[in-house]
């Protein structure tokens, strides 16, 4: 049995159409709203290439610790094992490797965006960036976690197969939210 009305309409071409066509191009015309936050910025982007080094690689490893939490969290769903609650071991167990990983991660790209922004120019020391990377990469873990179970469970009450709507709308908004909250954290160190 699946998820969503349990038939096999879910599976069809149509349905998958359907549902991923206005939901792509509700989320495209975000990613517009994301591209116009970073051209404001494009002047410190260029005088700090550190900076320049840091944002599609903070936008896309919270993609993709989105997409892994939402994909361990439709799986449960679908095994019948997803609970809505902070007392899930699961989801509970899923935050604290979000949160591993993205520590992890976002440290060593902070000592690669700041070498490799010294050797094209940049006048950032190692712990202006390593604190932005570190500092922009635990608030975009928590983005995830939160945006990750909001959107299986949305999904799932919606009737819709998390499998096919959950990635997308994590994705993209991480893309959304961690431009603007790494340039936050820019503004908020420098």
């Amino acid at each position: 049995m699946s998820v969503g009305d349990g038939g096999t309409d879910e599976w069809s071409i149509g349905r998958m159409v359907r549902t991923m066509v206005p939901l792509l191009a509700g989320l495209s015309l975000l990613q517009m709203a994301s591209g116009s936050v970073l051209e404001s910025f494009e002047a410190t982007l260029l005088t700090q290439p550190s900076l320049l080094v840091l944002v599609p690689v903070q936008i896309g490893t919270a993609g993709n610790l989105a997409s892994i939490m939402c994909s361990r969290l439709s799986t449960q769903l679908h095994l019948g094992t997803f609970e809505l609650s902070p007392s899930n071991p699961a989801i509970r167990a899923n935050t604290v490797a979000v949160f591993g990983l993205a520590a992890t991660v976002f440290g060593i790209v902070g000592v690669a965006a700041w070498a490799i922004g010294r050797v094209l120019g940049g006048s950032l020391s190692v712990v202006e960036v390593l604190t932005i990377s570190l500092v922009s990469g635990m608030l975009l873990a928590l983005v995830v976690v939160v945006l990750s179970v909001v959107s299986v469970t949305a999904s799932y009450r919606l009737g819709y197969n998390p499998d096919d709507t959950t990635i997308p709308v994590v994705t993209n908004l991480c893309d959304i939210t961690g431009v603007l909250i790494l340039f936050g954290v820019v503004v908020a160190v420098l």
